[in-house]
């Protein structure tokens, strides 16, 4: 397989790609050859992307958009389809992981913020997303959770509960669209190091005891298997929940 054009004549819709694992999956379609809708509340990270994207030879749109904000996001979905004329892949990355609240003290505005991100985000992305690729004639999304979608968070009630709630509504679209051509995936990322925990190498290492692979997971290794769920090679996977987390799980 040529990974150079993978995705060409394409065009994928990804949220969260300001920075992080979203910017890393972003710029991986881009490279093998993707159209991409760069997609983040902030402006000027999805410019840099974009440029560096059109550098490489490849075509982005920014997109600065709210994901919590259901006629926004209809309209970012609009807008994709209509400079690129068509939508066949999206990634619904965009999140929060909320404030550290055990619940009788979680304040009901963070819940409802984190909520609106993580899990309403994820089901207006798919509410204007699916008919979109189905009007292209089939195509992909994959959802990006967490490994705690399996796992409580002590002090993360809120976050906890929009990864499990994405996993039920990811099941119930796969369900609904597979006959239609549109496949729907969960991936859950396992610890992927930020920048304040890449310049403490301490805690670095204090993490990856606790993991099977004694190493922390990188965005790119997530970015990979995201473009698996949404190329023809998993043609035949739909409602799976696929852990990139070292063996956190175990």
């Amino acid at each position: 397989m040529n990974f150079d054009d993978q995705f060409a004549g394409r065009t994928a819709f990804v949220t969260g790609a300001g920075s992080g694992i979203g910017s890393d999956i972003a710029r991986l379609l881009a490279a093998r050859g993707a159209a991409v809708a760069l997609v983040s509340r902030q402006e000027e990270p999805l410019k840099e992307l974009a440029g560096e994207i059109a550098a490489a030879g490849g075509k982005a749109l920014v997109l600065p958009v709210d994901v919590s904000d259901p006629l926004a996001v209809e309209h970012a979905v609009a807008e994709t389809v209509g400079h690129f004329g068509a939508l066949h892949l999206a990634v619904n990355n965009a999140g929060t992981s909320g404030v550290l609240h055990e619940v009788p003290d979680l304040p009901e505005d963070e819940w409802n913020r984190t909520i609106g991100i993580n899990l309403s985000g994820v089901f207006y992305g798919m509410k204007y997303q699916i008919p979109a690729i189905r009007a292209a004639g089939g195509g992909a999304i994959v959802n990006i959770s967490s490994v705690f979608a399996d796992r409580g968070l002590s002090a993360r009630a809120a976050y906890s509960a929009s990864k499990h709630g994405m996993r039920g509504l990811t099941r119930t679209a796969a369900s609904e669209w597979a006959r239609h051509g549109v496949r729907v995936n969960e991936l859950q990322p396992g610890v992927i190091p930020v920048p304040r925990q890449q310049g403490n190498p301490d805690e670095v290492a204090k993490i990856a005891e606790r993991i099977p692979a004694r190493r922390l997971g990188t965005g790119v290794e997530v970015a990979k298997a995201v473009a698996f769920l949404l190329s023809d090679e998993a043609s035949y996977v739909t409602g799976a929940h696929l852990a990139v987390d070292g063996g956190f799980l175990i």
